[in-house]
């Protein structure tokens, strides 16, 4: 999931004309925030007629596409047509058309239009990214998805004319074979000069000129952000970034820098360290001396208590912290809620590089309790029926081999169910497995506010058992319990299946705050071997089809490496996560994490 927080003057104008509605993408004037709800309220009164709509609107925008034809639907925009012609399909199905798109092909192949942009979806565990299309029509339901949450969000947490302390960054653009330009998802939004402008709509003014978000350099970019967010450190209303990852790596490396900041701030000279020419000459523009504000920070820094509250501190007239929290994000809150004190986290909307789902209307939930309610007018939503086998219900995994129904419509879902998410899109994706598992959590009005449950894709797997994120999630959790009493915690923490040996095991990485003894990592290993309590998993340690579980202790700045690698390969830290699980294939990082292990512990949880 990503979100990026941006709001339009753009929007789709609904004209209720006898028993139909037709959507028309017209020029409208900025809305108050009261007029966005109450055209929410609007939409979401009659979603399944909106619905209907909206898939009619794509249908016929895209009537010519090729892939479209190719399954017989020739023109018609019926739901009934559309869902007997076109079948489900997952990324390999549309990866031919997109590959030609990219090759120059400008026929009609997934878009009526031609498609001008790729966006490439994070590969942070498979090696390589996806390319998906990236039109102005996805741009405009984006901006609907932000115009919306942040109308819920500044009713509960009104702020006035200010900026906001952004921790975004651009990635690098290639140019296809093809002549297209492929980018990241947040990468093509931030070039675009519409999403500057919602942005100050918003009064989410990023307080770092585009030279520093487009940098070419990510810590140089990082410095900087710290830095002109502490210039405007008044005028600062909100502090965001895409995850909740980007928010804990950028204080975690204000803990280091802060000295340099204020001296930067104190002579009005920009560090050494800063050596791209374009962020220099941006910065040093906004760069004066104030020997008053950096005495300021140095006291407020000298007077924290291991940086509880840093945000607050720093920032006085920041009324919360925004970004996604949610999926694999979890496992940083608790850093995060450190580092926020007092203000509250609110996380960001549902989406992905494919397209958006919901938006967080009820921004006073603590993450964890998170729901994001579907806007019908932004796409056309199914979602598969998912159950548990007869015997499994009571089970807590992730992990279910579910038994799958036909899909069913965005208003006939029901209250407690799982469902994995089909999205159609405005941007030639049609009836597409994002592979998300949500549970309906309840409706407002007549759409349904989803809770984000986990990824469907396995995670661990030897050969009977099956561990998904979210299992891998709850086990590092409970080991973590044990390294509190020492007043540690997990920096962060992947995995990888060993099946060179055999039998094969789970490899747990951890990279600790601070050394640990030995009696508690070995105790760490045992209690993350217990955690997995999928059957099969737990049945196969039993006869010893699965060996015992090796828990590896890495040095401080692993993570760190394993995103300067990411970024090496062109990827954007906004769209950074932290690969859960390392792929056999994805050779660079075994060997990032083979060589910064320091100490290995097996678990004797089932007997040596």
């Amino acid at each position: 999931m990503y979100n990026l927080g941006a709001f339009s003057y753009n929007f789709f104008a609904w004209f209720l004309c006898g028993h139909k509605a037709k959507i028309l993408p017209v020029q409208m004037p900025i809305c108050s925030c009261e007029e966005t709800i109450n055209e929410f309220e609007t939409l979401t009164r009659d979603a399944g007629r909106v619905q209907q709509d909206t898939l009619r609107k794509i249908l016929e925008l895209n009537a010519n596409a090729e892939y479209l034809n190719h399954y017989g639907l020739n023109g018609r925009t019926d739901v009934e047509s559309y869902k007997s012609c076109i079948p489900l399909c997952v990324h390999s199905d549309v990866e031919p058309y997109i590959q030609r798109i990219a090759d120059g092909d400008t026929s009609p192949l997934l878009t009526g239009k031609p498609v001008t942009s790729l966006s490439l979806s994070s590969g942070t565990t498979q090696g390589k990214p996806k390319f998906l299309p990236f039109n102005d029509e996805l741009l405009e339901t984006t901006l609907q998805i932000f115009q919306t949450s942040y109308a819920f969000r500044n009713r509960e947490y009104p702020i006035g004319k200010g900026k906001a302390l952004q921790f975004i960054y651009g990635s690098k653009q290639v140019v296809t074979k093809g002549g297209i330009l492929a980018t990241t998802a947040t990468t093509n939004l931030y070039r675009r000069p519409r999403y500057k402008e919602g942005m100050k709509d918003i009064q989410s003014q990023c307080c770092s000129p585009d030279e520093v978000v487009f940098g070419p350099d990510f810590h140089q970019s990082l410095y900087c952000h710290l830095l002109c967010g502490l210039i405007y450190s008044d005028e600062v209303h909100q502090v965001f970034s895409t995850f909740a990852h980007s928010l804990v790596h950028a204080f975690q490396t204000f803990e280091e820098v802060w000295e340099d900041l204020c001296a930067d701030i104190r002579d009005g000279v920009l560090s050494e360290k800063v050596t791209a020419p374009s962020i220099r000459e941006a910065v040093m523009k906004i760069l004066k001396p104030n020997p008053e504000l950096a005495e300021s920070i140095r006291r407020k820094c000298m007077g924290l208590s291991n940086w509880y509250g840093v945000i607050p501190a720093l920032w006085p007239n920041a009324k919360y912290v925004y970004g996604i929290m949610t999926g694999s994000m979890e496992p940083y809150l608790k850093k995060l809620r450190h580092y926020a004190g007092h203000l509250p986290l609110i996380s960001a909307d549902y989406g992905a590089s494919e397209g958006w789902v919901g938006a967080n209307i009820n921004p006073t939930l603590p993450p964890e309790q998170v729901t994001y309610a579907v806007l019908p007018q932004t796409g056309y939503f199914e979602f598969i029926p998912l159950e548990k086998p007869k015997g499994q219900e009571s089970e807590n995994s992730a992990s279910i081999h579910y038994i799958e129904s036909d899909p069913v419509g965005l208003t006939e879902v029901k209250i407690g169910k799982i469902y994995e998410v089909v999205i159609t899109t405005f941007g030639g994706l049609y009836r597409y497995r994002l592979g998300d598992i949500v549970k309906v959590a309840g409706f407002h009005n007549s759409t349904p506010e989803l809770q984000f449950i986990c990824r469907r894709s396995l995670v661990l797997s030897i050969n009977i058992d099956k561990n998904t994120e979210k299992d891998l999630q709850l086990a590092v959790e409970e080991a973590g319990k044990l390294l509190e009493a020492e007043k540690l915690e997990i920096v962060d923490f992947t995995s990888f299946v060993e099946k060179s040996s055999d039998p094969g095991r789970y490899v747990i990485f951890w990279e600790l705050s601070s050394d640990a003894s030995e009696d508690v990592l070995r105790s760490c290993a045992n209690c993350l071997d217990l955690a997995f309590v999928d059957a099969g998993y737990m049945g196969s340690r039993k006869i010893r089809t699965i060996g015992p579980l090796e828990l590896r202790i890495l040095k401080k700045g692993t993570f760190e490496e394993i995103l300067d690698y990411f970024l090496s390969l062109g990827g954007a830290v906004s769209q950074f996560k932290t690969p859960r699980f390392v792929n056999p294939l994805n050779v660079k990082v075994l060997q990032i994490l083979s060589r910064n292990t320091t100490k290995s512990y097996f678990s004797t949880a089932y007997g040596l």
